[in-house]
């Protein structure tokens, strides 16, 4: 989950998506990847409750599967994080060998555990989220439908791009996630409208509307589903793991057709 804009759902759409892909029985790691350590709390993991965190892993000091801890209440598993990760981006910077590839070479080591790897990236294009792009097969980018999310869209899409021709030849554009979306808005109807005029069907049919329900159950530590189930929220989230699923199953059956 990636964009350099704050605030427009990238931990609430980590949680609420990695619990939604566990309620379908997929084996899902959340890692979380943002210094502020929102998906870790608001996934319930109280901060001094583990040893090991991401900060460990990207620098060296632990291995991946010491870092990862299971997280009952939401279904997933997560490679939790704490401010200390800080201090990994300014450790990365001093390390001259492959230091934008440190949480691929850490994630290969668990890959097959795995259905779904979820990575929280931080609010900006750093060397954290550097290391998520160059780990990751596909990039989802949660946006909000206002005039300025379209203009940090073709910083972010330029820096998948050039990660694409240098580091990370398979990276793709996962999607495209409206959020917090207001249909009563004339705004963000217009701007949702340019994303399916230029991004065609790498735009989701779910979007995620604003809700109350979303908002409060980070402070509970909990998803939307676990927390509130019926709200509007937790049912959208649901419908973009589903969305998910048949997009991931028709690519595979697509790719054994042309197998036989």
């Amino acid at each position: 989950m990636a964009n350099q804009k704050g605030g427009v759902a990238k931990t609430t759409t980590c949680i609420n998506l990695g619990a939604s892909l566990a309620a379908t029985k997929r084996r899902v790691l959340v890692v979380d990847l943002d210094p502020q350590a929102n998906a870790t709390v608001g996934s319930g993991v109280e901060k001094g409750s583990f040893e090991k965190s991401s900060y460990h892993v990207l620098t060296g000091k632990a291995q991946a599967a010491e870092a990862i801890i299971r997280v009952e209440s939401a279904g997933y598993d997560i490679m939790p994080t704490t401010g200390d990760l800080t201090a990994a981006e300014v450790e990365l910077m001093n390390t001259l060998v492959a230091r934008e590839q440190r949480l691929r070479q850490a994630l290969q080591q668990v890959r097959e555990r795995y259905d779904f790897i979820l990575i929280d990236c931080p609010p900006s294009l750093n060397m954290l989220t550097l290391n998520a792009l160059v780990a990751a097969d596909s990039v989802m980018i949660p946006m909000q439908c206002e005039y300025y999310a379209l203009e940090g869209l073709s910083a972010l899409i330029s820096t998948i791009e050039q990660i694409r021709s240098t580091v990370n030849p398979k990276l793709e554009i996962e999607g495209l996630l409206r959020t917090m979306y207001d249909p009563r808005n004339n705004l963000a109807a217009d701007v949702s409208g340019q994303l399916v005029l230029h991004f065609g069907d790498k735009v989701y049919r779910t979007v995620i509307p604003r809700n109350v329900r979303l908002a409060e159950s980070p402070s509970h530590g909990l998803p939307a589903l676990a927390y509130d189930r019926t709200s509007r929220g937790a049912v959208a989230y649901l419908a973009l793991a589903g969305e998910i699923l048949r997009r991931y199953d028709s690519t595979v059956a697509a790719a054994i057709a042309q197998t036989h």
